[in-house]
């Protein structure tokens, strides 16, 4: 296609890309929530995708206030690590950069759960 002299091309504004779960990581994140809802402990969950962070919801009764997140932050992957668990008061209960490392810490409430 030929442009006329003076013409300027515009390009379509990208928007910025978003930070998603990969299939291998909820492969990781599913076993242990599905284990925790046939425990009755989990009953909902919901997934966020923003530009800075994925987050994976853990609800008790999907009426409230998460008890478990579960974060990427591909930013910090060079710092403490991109992965972390966060408590329902906002408290980082574990971080790294192994998810099958940083989900111990829900497999623990998991083998609590069982014992009850």
């Amino acid at each position: 296609m030929m442009q006329s002299p003076g013409a300027t091309v515009t390009h379509l504004a990208r928007s910025p890309e978003k930070i998603t779960f990969h299939r291998s990581e909820l492969a990781q994140i599913m076993p242990v929530y599905g284990r925790m809802v046939a425990l009755g402990e989990w009953r909902d969950y919901g997934m966020s995708f923003l530009k800075d962070v994925a987050i994976f919801a853990i609800f008790r009764r999907a009426a409230e206030h998460p008890i478990y997140r579960i974060e990427k932050r591909p930013a910090l992957a060079n710092r403490q690590g991109q992965y972390a668990v966060i408590g329902m008061d906002g408290q980082v209960l574990k971080r790294g950069s192994d998810l099958r490392v940083v989900m111990r810490v829900l497999e623990k409430k998991l083998i609590r759960a069982v014992q009850d």
